[in-house]
């Protein structure tokens, strides 16, 4: 069934009108470090200190002797929706790459520091008992947990499977996952310390949407005349091209460490878009040269929303879902490191001295010191 294209379709669609102001939420974000900062001074009575330049990182780090110790906890958010609106448009259950997804979320955040992962667990939070129900919606979600650790070689230790009635939406389901991990030898270390101007930027593509920016692509479904089955190319769906699953980086940082590569610092590009590469809070100039190849069903978006070249890199990761702040010399070979483990990569820029900001060149974009405010 079409659907009639109405006046408001030729307006911007922004994260905003789908629901979501980070405006709103990162005071909250900023409040919550300053009251944990405060809490780090109770390590000491267990003979361990916090690292105090990973407060306002992707992940946390203690040092606890002759190694550090990081952690995370990250939620999938609403791509849960997504895939049950598929799942009764299609009929197929699409909760082993869910399940992937959800892992990325804390992985992708956790290597950012330098760790290898260890041990996954998971948090399913369903609105009611009838949830697992489905066997075959379960059984998809525990295989495509697995295949996931698989791939990062990590431990499964275990979760939480409550049934929330009335906190969670009857038929739904929040998928949640913690990851801890070891940063051994001590110098992979990676929270901005040795950044500076001459290290260049090397950007790790995307799968697609991944899993950030979900509610502005649900809120696009009403402007499209065949909802989530209207195609982005001959043959694939809109619905098809979100659920790509969210490329697991930490193969490829493994695979740097055993290259003998060390990263000066690393940002996962997820909420915010390409100002996650504003990340650090040292005022440097990050200049950028190349842009990837955006993802047909992120230019899909970004034609269907009306949204220009400076509102879509301000939202999507736009073709690019982790960054490598590396040296110069060693820029071509991370390139190729990457491409070994099947992920493609350029080096898109380099960092300059001068005020912080993120100018994007090819696209005549500028993103200054209050784009990115977490910390």
């Amino acid at each position: 069934m079409t659907r009639a294209v109405s006046p408001s379709d030729a307006a911007t669609l922004s994260y905003e009108h789908a629901g979501v102001d980070y405006d709103l939420i990162d005071p909250l974000k900023v409040a919550a470090q300053r009251a944990a900062a405060a809490t780090g001074t109770h390590l000491a009575a267990h003979g361990f200190r916090e690292v105090t330049a990973s407060r306002g990182e992707s992940a946390y780090v203690v040092d606890v002797g002759p190694f550090y110790l990081a952690s995370i906890v990250e939620c999938l958010g609403s791509k849960a929706l997504v895939a049950d609106e598929m799942h009764r448009l299609t009929g197929k259950s699409w909760y082993d790459s869910i399940a992937q997804d959800t892992i990325a979320m804390a992985i992708n955040d956790l290597i950012t520091v330098g760790a290898t992962p260890l041990v996954v667990q998971a948090y399913w939070a369903a609105g009611g008992s009838d949830w697992f129900g489905d066997a075959e919606r379960a059984q998809a979600l525990v295989a495509g947990w697995k295949r996931a650790c698989d791939t990062c070689r990590v431990a499964w230790g275990g979760g939480e499977t409550p049934a929330l009635a009335g906190i969670v939406a009857d038929g739904r389901i929040d998928l949640a996952a913690s990851c801890t991990g070891l940063i051994s030898p001590k110098e992979r270390l990676s929270v901005g310390d040795e950044l500076g101007p001459g290290d260049a930027i090397v950007l790790l593509a995307s799968s697609g949407i991944h899993a950030n920016g979900l509610s502005l692509a649900r809120k696009l479904v009403e402007r499209l005349p065949q909802g989530y089955l209207t195609e982005v190319a001959p043959g694939f769906t809109y619905g098809e091209a979100l659920l790509a699953p969210t490329v697991l980086y930490s193969p490829v940082t493994e695979a740097l460490h055993h290259a003998g590569i060390r990263p000066h610092y690393c940002a996962n590009i997820t909420g915010h878009g390409w100002r996650k590469l504003l990340r650090h809070p040292a005022a440097h100039t990050y200049r950028i040269k190349h842009v990837p190849e955006v993802p047909p069903v992120l230019r899909f978006i970004q034609q269907h929303a009306r949204q220009d070249d400076r509102e879509a890199y301000s939202t999507f990761n736009m073709g690019a879902g982790f960054a490598l702040f590396v040296k110069a010399a060693e820029a071509q070979k991370a390139v190729e490191v990457a491409q070994a483990q099947g992920v493609a990569a350029l080096v898109a820029g380099h960092v300059e001295a001068g005020a912080k900001k993120l100018v994007i060149e090819p696209l005549g974009i500028e993103f200054g010191d209050d784009a990115l405010k977490l910390r």
